[in-house]
């Protein structure tokens, strides 16, 4: 008789397999997981980097927006550096560069052109190009595989060389003709009456002297302007960065060939001025250039006489003190006037009839757009930002021309958005 034996447990067979993690290219994993590890690191004490020296060197304020505007780059920087695999140390070479950059605006002042080819324009480039490949970021970590990463930083290398090139050009303008709409772009009036004297006005605004704008660049464009033997020379603004404010010599410099004007040549403040207004005043005033804030000049030119108002720039109250400026100073019968107003964005508290040609700038024309390709469409409409960004504009008989810059500041590149370097000839509507 066999032995009982007890009942065994049962013995459950598992099929074993390795645990894969997921692999440090594949996307949809997180940024922590999808970027090599070394890079997050390298990433993470850079920005802090930023911020630490920003702190201490220029204070709170700067230190947030030096951290917010790296923090971005960072992230989308961290999201896409897998898919720079194969070209990873220029990848992490011009992803420094642009550390470095912002840790010498913490010690601003103007560099050499070898510091500019070394990091300033490079870093220029990566940090555009990276901003621009945001949807690509976003893609990845919603899980997708996007293609194309190429694609923002060759509109960045585009930009790149449109930031260095000035487009010259001739403009008609017909002003005193009725026109209904308002805050709509114009097309230039080619069918017009033209006079045979048109008032010629060269207009120059937001050179921004810094890595892009060297003082050598912007007294070439003063150079041209002298050349173009205008009767008036508009100067509407935002001069300087934070690389130029310390040194009135630079933008004196820069704005000498003007001095063969004198008594032709008139400035206004844009909002930047404000951060540095003894330098551009003093620099201004030694080349004999006329800055008026809030104030008003009359010159008489062979196109006719001309009423001058240049209108300082201001963040608040603004219907109030143009208006106020406006009451100071009336309308002359017979005479044009030219308003200068840094920020287009104001023209609609102008009051109505008080000018018969506003030029403006402040937008960089968009900066980024597609002008370029012969379309009106720039980033500013893109987010719903309904300030007239450049090109002609009408309100009533109002008119405003928008002057696309001949620099640029805040986004690092101008990309399908040249700069501007434009002879205005004014005609009076004989309607």
């Amino acid at each position: 008789m066999l032995p009982v034996q007890a009942p065994q447990p049962a013995v459950h067979k598992w099929k074993t397999r390795p645990v894969r993690f997921p692999s440090t290219t594949q996307p949809g994993c997180g940024i922590l997981r999808t970027m090599p590890w070394w890079f997050g690191y390298l990433t993470i004490g850079a920005w802090l980097l930023v911020v630490a020296c920003a702190a201490m060197a220029r204070g709170r304020a700067f230190a947030t927006f030096a951290g917010v505007i790296m923090g971005l780059h960072s992230l989308i920087a961290a999201e896409i550096a897998p898919m720079f695999a194969n070209v990873m140390p220029v990848f992490v070479v011009l992803h420094l560069a642009v550390y470095v950059h912002f840790v010498m605006l913490t010690r601003a002042r103007m560099r050499s052109l070898l510091y500019r080819l070394l990091i300033s324009w490079p870093g220029s480039f990566f940090w555009a190009g990276t901003l621009l490949a945001m949807p690509w970021a976003v893609a990845r970590a919603l899980g997708f595989t996007p293609w194309g990463i190429v694609i923002p930083y060759a509109l960045a290398a585009i930009g790149f060389i449109q930031s260095h090139a000035t487009h010259s050009e001739e403009i008609d303008l017909v002003i005193g003709d009725h026109h209904a709409d308002t805050q709509q772009p114009r097309p230039h009036p080619r069918g017009k009456t033209r006079e045979q004297r048109p008032l010629r006005i060269v207009q120059i605004t937001d050179p921004h002297i810094g890595p892009f704008m060297s003082v050598d660049r912007l007294r070439k464009i003063a150079e041209d302007a002298v050349s173009k033997q205008p009767d008036l020379v508009c100067l509407t603004g935002d001069f300087l960065t934070m690389e130029s404010q310390g040194d009135p010599e630079l933008l004196r410099r820069a704005f000498e060939p003007l001095a063969a004007l004198k008594g032709r040549v008139f400035a206004c403040h844009g909002n930047h001025d404000h951060e540095a207004p003894v330098t551009v005043r003093t620099a201004l005033t030694a080349n004999g250039i006329v800055l008026l804030v809030d104030d008003a000049a009359l010159l008489d030119t062979e196109a006719g006489r001309v009423h001058i108002i240049g209108m300082d720039f201001a963040w608040r109250e603004r219907a109030e003190r143009m208006q106020r400026v406006c009451e100071q100073h009336p309308r002359i019968p017979g005479t044009t006037r030219i308003v200068m107003l840094h920020d287009p964005g104001a023209f609609k508290h102008l009051p109505e009839g008080e000018a018969d040609l506003v030029l403006s700038g402040h937008t960089h024309g968009g900066q980024v757009g597609l002008l370029s390709l012969g379309l009106s469409w720039t980033i500013l409409r893109l987010f719903g930002i309904s300030i007239p960004d450049h090109g002609f504009w009408a309100r009533g008989r109002d008119r405003m021309y928008v002057h696309r810059g001949t620099g640029h500041y805040g986004f690092p590149l101008r990309v399908g958005v040249p700069a501007e370097e434009s002879l205005l000839r004014i005609h009076r509507s004989q309607a």
